[in-house]
């Protein structure tokens, strides 16, 4: 560690990557890419403040995650608060505890009633319960190809699944609700490139045409019960529901 011509601590890419346990070569690239850009000295080299020390923890913890580089781009400049990503990551966690718990109760109930074969319309019953209000949702606006799909996609992508519909959609759509109450126009650049975002995720999760089109009306038509919320709480939803929609429709007519 050395200090740069302002007297600021300064950590060569050398002393980086042995200190984070990464490449020389990974830290490049992300300078080269725009990731993670240090200042250079004036010799041309690499030097990486505390300021940046702190960005790359959040791009490794984001990372650990399963994030992909462009998911952790777009997280990084919303200027994601990493406090409020262990918040969110930790009320997932315990939520999923929960739900666990109700199915875990719900299942020994059906064993305890059963003898060696359990009732198969019980155990269907059981599953549909974890869910029931976004589940009953889904099925009025999704076939079973569409609600397959959305599974199948789910399932390959593994826990970055959750993590980008616990975090990263809710943290995208708060910036395009903040951009919504500043009354900036829909065909914004700013609210354009959020709306590419979404659109590229929910690709992702599988929801590709129809299926995609399904998942947004029932957010927009029965919000309650698709974010297990109040209906006092969840109403005001539709009104960023139809601003989304509107910039969705400016970007397709780009197309």
């Amino acid at each position: 560690m050395a200090t740069n011509k302002s007297g600021h601590q300064a950590w060569s890419v050398g002393e980086v990557a042995e200190t984070s346990g990464i490449t020389v070569r990974t830290l490049h690239h992300w300078d080269e890419i725009g990731l993670l850009r240090p200042a250079r000295s004036g010799a041309g080299r690499r030097e990486y403040g505390p300021d940046d020390l702190f960005r790359l923890y959040l791009i490794l913890a984001l990372r650990g995650l399963g994030l992909d580089l462009e998911s952790v781009r777009h997280c990084l400049d919303a200027e994601v608060d990493p406090r409020r990503v262990l918040r969110d990551q930790l009320d997932a966690i315990e939520q999923a505890e929960q739900a666990l718990g109700v199915l875990r109760g719900r299942l020994e109930s059906v064993l305890a009633g059963t003898g060696d074969e359990p009732d198969p319309v019980d155990l269907l019953r059981v599953l549909r319960a974890a869910h029931p209000d976004r589940a009953s949702a889904l099925e009025r606006y999704l076939s079973v190809e569409e609600l397959d799909g959305l599974n199948r996609a789910g399932a390959d992508l593994g826990p970055r699944a959750q993590y980008v519909i616990e975090i990263e959609f809710p943290q995208l759509y708060r910036r395009v609700e903040e951009l919504r109450r500043q009354e900036v126009p829909a065909d914004d650049d700013r609210v354009q490139g959020l709306i590419a975002r979404m659109d590229a995720l929910s690709a992702l999760l599988g929801g590709r045409d129809g299926a995609g089109a399904g998942v947004r009306r029932a957010w927009r038509e029965d919000p309650a019960a698709m974010s297990g919320q109040d209906e006092t709480v969840a109403g005001p939803w539709r009104e960023l529901a139809d601003y989304v929609e509107a910039a969705r429709a400016v970007k397709q007519s780009r197309i």
